[in-house]
Order: structure tokens, then sequence, then C-alpha cells
């Protein structure tokens, strides 16, 4: 059976302590991943500071012309898989084994895949957007001069270790700049989806990206924790549970749900029919897994009706083929998760409070008595669901990984105020007010204006927290002249 290793700072490692990657719709194990203990974790992190010094002896401009060059081995190249067997993966390989084990349709981790490629090979505006246009020699040296004045910054840590998801390949882009910021990685990947951060790897590796630069170790949760607790710096991905722990812990930067939005004022409200192309793919894009789908749509008016249109176009979305370049939902990994958020909907939509506008399932009737759990070609999907409801109800601030929707009504005086904390909100205004409103808003993390479909990404500018800024501190500093 394929095995992959763990990388033990780039170098392959076969463990006895073995996890199966299974195939989502057929069951069968199509992989084997070497496990890493909290015992081995500790080790060798013992030698974070020895791979830090080693990659921060490389210019970052070469490191640049390297992402450039890893840019292209990941989406051509064969590349080493399985090096005890003498195994490489093509990018055929790879597209073909992330849908196997996540259920995401070819077409969906192809873009993902071009996404991952375009941060590399972009790598210099990335960055630029991250330190502000900072001549990166400024990390070479510590030291230099920025507008006449003297800069000066210093890592925060040796290495970054990151605890992975499975839910989209393109999530990986967030951390792929670490490496020409010069910050060793240490990565746990998600159990169903070792492939995107492991090809990564390789990529640069080819790239002659010295092998101190990577550390690959599936494990499980303990694994995961071990790994933030001793790098000097620390990201995680996961559900609210997963993320919460580390609240309270600076080092650790969390990526959780994004409970992303889109809003109408009342100048475009009326409107409304002219921006439902981006409102649908808010939702509907890359299966709706992704942490800046919206999740909701704010309006002052009209809800039931933009509900109602939503839901017409969302039903007609039925599942494919996973080599179908028409497809746009993805099944479940495991079937019990869809049961579950299925559920929970249904027991939402039940609860209602005096005075409140009743959650109404809007997709229901468009769906023609097909049920939102739906069994197909042996996998579990969850069908697009657009709920109507007010901002008090339980479903008005949820989000779930396939495309759900709440269509919520609220006054315009109250908005950006009621939406809550949103890692993006596209702002369909051009009220001189409450775009001010908007921007000054602290809950915002990014903020489109304009018809934007959620997902657009700028990578020139930071998109969830600033990496650099969670890798290096700038310090005060004063020389004679």
């Amino acid at each position: 059976m394929l095995h992959l290793p763990m990388l033990r700072f780039g170098q392959p490692y076969k463990s006895l302590d073995v996890a199966r990657v299974i195939h989502q719709r057929t069951r069968e194990p199509i992989a084997e991943v070497s496990q890493a203990n909290t015992g081995l974790i500790r080790r060798d992190l013992a030698r974070q500071a020895d791979a830090r010094r080693t990659l921060a002896a490389i210019p970052a401009a070469t490191l640049i012309a390297m992402a450039r060059q890893a840019s292209e081995h990941f989406m051509r190249d064969r590349l080493p898989l399985d090096p005890f067997a003498g195994i490489d993966q093509g990018p055929d390989d790879y597209v073909a084994q992330v849908s196997a084990s996540t259920g995401m349709p070819y077409v969906m981790v192809r873009r993902n895949m071009q996404k991952i490629a375009g941060v590399l090979a972009e790598m210099d505006q990335v960055l630029a957007g991250l330190t502000r246009g900072l001549d990166l020699s400024l990390i070479d040296d510590g030291v230099g001069e920025s507008g006449g004045r003297a800069l000066s910054f210093f890592p925060r840590g040796s290495s970054l270790g990151v605890v992975l998801p499975n839910n989209s390949p393109g999530v990986h882009s967030l951390w792929t700049p670490a490496t020409v910021l010069k910050m060793p990685l240490l990565l746990k990947p998600g159990s169903a989806e070792p492939w995107t951060p492991y090809r990564i790897a390789q990529a640069w590796l080819r790239a002659g990206c010295p092998p101190e630069a990577f550390g690959f170790y599936p494990a499980d949760h303990a694994g995961g924790a071990e790994i933030l607790r001793h790098c000097g710096r620390g990201m995680v991905f996961g559900d609210v549970t997963a993320t919460d722990r580390w609240r309270n812990d600076p080092r650790i930067e969390r990526h959780g749900p994004g409970f992303s939005k889109v809003m109408i004022g009342a100048d475009e409200i009326d409107r409304w029919e002219q921006h439902l192309d981006v409102i649908v793919a808010s939702i509907l894009e890359n299966g709706g897994r992704s942490c800046v789908n919206a999740s909701g749509v704010w309006v002052p008016k009209h809800g039931r009706a933009i509900a109602e249109a939503l839901a017409a176009r969302l039903a007609a979305v039925a599942p494919r083929a996973a080599d179908d370049p028409d497809a746009q939902i993805a099944p479940f990994v495991d079937p019990a998760v869809a049961e579950r958020i299925s559920a929970l909907i249904d027991r939402d939509l039940a609860q209602h409070e005096p005075g409140q506008l009743r959650a109404i399932d809007v997709t229901a009737a468009h769906r023609g008595g097909t049920p939102r759990l739906a069994s197909w070609d042996g996998s579990s999907y969850l069908l697009p669901t657009i709920v109507h409801c007010d901002r008090e109800h339980p479903l008005a601030n949820r989000e779930f990984l396939f495309p759900f929707a709440s269509v919520v009504d609220v006054p315009e005086e109250d908005l950006p105020s009621a939406l809550g904390p949103s890692l993006v909100v596209t702002a369909i205004t051009s009220n001189p007010d409450l775009v001010q409103r908007c921007l000054a808003s602290p809950a915002i993390d990014r903020l489109n204006l304009g018809p934007i479909p959620t997902l657009r990404i700028g990578w020139d500018q930071p998109h969830e927290g600033n990496l650099f800024e969670h890798l290096y501190a700038r310090r005060a500093i004063q020389r004679l002249a």
C-alpha cells in the first residue's frame, strides 16, 4: 500500500505507527501515513533553532526565486510521494488523491491548486502586502532604513507550527509565505488531507530549499498540541472547539469559522436582483467549504424575496461525479457528520420565540420534496440550503461545511454592528455613512466595498491576520552617525 512518511526537517522517516487514509466513497484504505508520537515531536523540536539558522542564512531574494520555481514544480512536476517504494506523484495523481480522501470534485481541487501555485509565483507581491512594502533585506540583516528612518525587526520564535484542516486545499496558501520569511515549518496535516502540505514541501525541496525548512508530522490531537506548545509561533485551523482552547495564547493564530457575509445597503436594496450572481457565488463556490464563503445575507428589506430567488438558483445544484467539470458540491467524508448537521439545522428551524420571525428553510419547497440530506453514488451530501430569519434567531449567524446561508432582515441603522465578528463582509452600498461605519468596525476582518464575491482574495493584502507581524516584531533602534 502507498505510504506517506513523515518529514523530520526534510528527511523522510517511516514509522511503525501508521494511520490509514480512507476513500470517502468506497471506505477502502488508499494510503498509510506514518504517525509521529509526542516524544518524537518533542525531540525534533529541540532542533528548531538550528533549522532557523540554516534558513536565515539564505537571502530573501533567493527564497522568492525558489518560490517561483516551487510554483512550477507544484503545478506540473512528478514529485516524491513514497520515497521508500520509489513512488512519485504527478499533478493528476494529486488531484485524484485529494478528491478520493476529501470528496472534493476534481474541478475544485484544481482551482485550489492554482490558488496555491499563484501565491508561490507571486510571492513578492504577497510579501509586499504583508510587510506593507518593506525592503526584505531588513529580515536578511535585521536592520535597515525606510524613508530615512532606521528600522529593525526580529523573529518572535524559531519555527512556525501549523495544525492543518481537511476542508479545502486552498487554506494552505496562508502559511506558504513563512518559508520566504525564513521560518521553518512544522506541519501537522489533517487526517484526510495529507497530500497538499506534503506536495508543497516537496515542491520547495525540488526548488533547492534546504530540508531543514520543513517538518511534516502526521499525528493525533495530542501531537498537534505538542507542536503548538513548543514552536515559537503557531497557527491552528478547525472548528470553534479546536481553536478556542488557544484563545488566550498570543503565540497562536486561530483560523476557525469565518461567519462571512454579504450586506446590502438601503441605497442598493431595490436593485438586489442585479447582485444575485455575486451572492450566489459567495455562497456556492468551492462547495461552500471555505471560511470566506458567505453564510449570511443581511438586508434592510426584501429578505423573503431574496431568499426565494437564492433558493431557486441553489436548488438546481445536484451531486455529480467527482470528475464532472460541472460539479459544484462535495460529499461529506463522514456520513454521520452530514446527518448531525442536518439534524441541527432542523432542530433550530423548530425554535421560535414570541415576536420573532420564524426561520424557514426556503429551499425545501424548491427541491420538490428532495430532502436536504441526500445519498448519491454511495456518498452523503447536504444540498444547498437557504434560510430566512431575523437576527435574533439561532440560525442567523451559523456556518456549516456546505452551501448554507441565512437571509437576515435588519434595519440599516443597525449595520454593520449587528453582523457580529465576520472574516469577510461584502458591503454593497455607496452610502458614505454606512461605508464609514464598516471601515470603523473592529469586527470586520476583510472588507469588500461593492459587489465583490466574498471568496475573491487579493493576496497583496493580509487575508486573516498578518503572517509577517505574527512571525516578526519591530524593535526600536538608534545608531550614532
